[in-house]
């Protein structure tokens, strides 16, 4: 039996709903081999972040060396890489191993608007490991940046993936959990040529925590289980929109989706 393998490059969440350990449990529920590189330790809860140390470039990108030379990856998802020296380990990394199935999860400003890397780590975002992304996965203020357009309508959030799209990765996704009311949890899909409105049943909770890695790592397992980048997007939505249905009220605030619903 051939196992499928996806790789990891984020943080760790002490509070267990983002970063790689929302990351693994997502590879696990998809029946996908999780693997992971470390970029940086953060202490924080429900309440929020306390302190955020980042990890020697060098040693991400050994992490990464270590994983690919022996057991292989079929999809690499990257979440936080907080500083412009990792995200350049990251994107010389993909490029010596030649990796393909690419999600680029490009966490730099949280779904509530606050900016979570400086501007340099942002343009080195842009420049190297966006061009070399399959698919990439901004929320709305990410989308924002990216596009240098601010973002308040469905038609907003379809001219910010055309120029997502020119920044070189093959397919947009912008999300739109960000967004206001009726098009909360609405994303735009551009491949360049087609156009796809994705919805999917709007949840009431305010236990989200890790969301967007939780989506982008469901695209990788998606990916690394061969189904097609527009496909493994669908796929993964509707795996979070369980996972919010079955979100965790856990600590004295914003609790995380449930990643393991079936178990509940």
């Amino acid at each position: 039996m051939t196992i499928p393998i996806a790789l990891t490059i984020a943080g760790s969440d002490s509070g267990g709903g983002a970063g790689i350990q929302a990351d693994l449990r997502t590879f696990a529920f998809h029946k996908v081999h999780g693997t992971s590189a470390l970029t940086c330790v953060t202490a924080q809860n429900t309440l929020g972040v306390s302190r955020v140390d980042a990890l020697p470039p060098a040693a991400v990108e050994a992490q990464i060396q270590a994983v690919i030379s022996d057991i292989g990856v079929d999809a690499v998802k990257t979440g936080m890489l907080l500083n412009p020296e990792i995200i350049e380990a990251v994107a010389v990394a993909v490029e010596m191993h030649r990796i393909r199935k690419l999600v680029v999860d490009p966490v730099m400003v949280s779904r509530t608007g606050t900016q979570l890397i400086d501007n340099t780590a942002i343009a080195t975002l842009i420049h190297r490991l966006i061009p070399q992304a399959l698919i990439v996965t901004p929320n709305r203020y990410e989308a924002q940046i990216l596009a240098g357009i601010e973002i308040n309508s469905l038609e907003d959030m379809k001219a910010a993936a055309h120029k997502i799209f020119e920044l070189g990765s093959r397919f947009v996704l912008v999300k739109g959990g960000g967004m206001a009311e009726a098009l909360q949890g609405v994303d735009f899909w551009f491949d360049g040529k087609t156009e796809q409105v994705l919805t999917t049943q709007r949840i009431e909770t305010i236990h989200t925590h890790g969301t967007g890695c939780t989506l982008s790592a469901a695209i990788a397992a998606n990916l690394a289980l061969g189904l097609a980048p527009l496909a493994a997007t669908q796929a993964a939505k509707r795996y979070v929109t369980q996972a919010l249905k079955h979100s965790l009220k856990i600590g004295q605030g914003q609790g995380p989706v449930g990643h393991w619903f079936p178990l509940l």
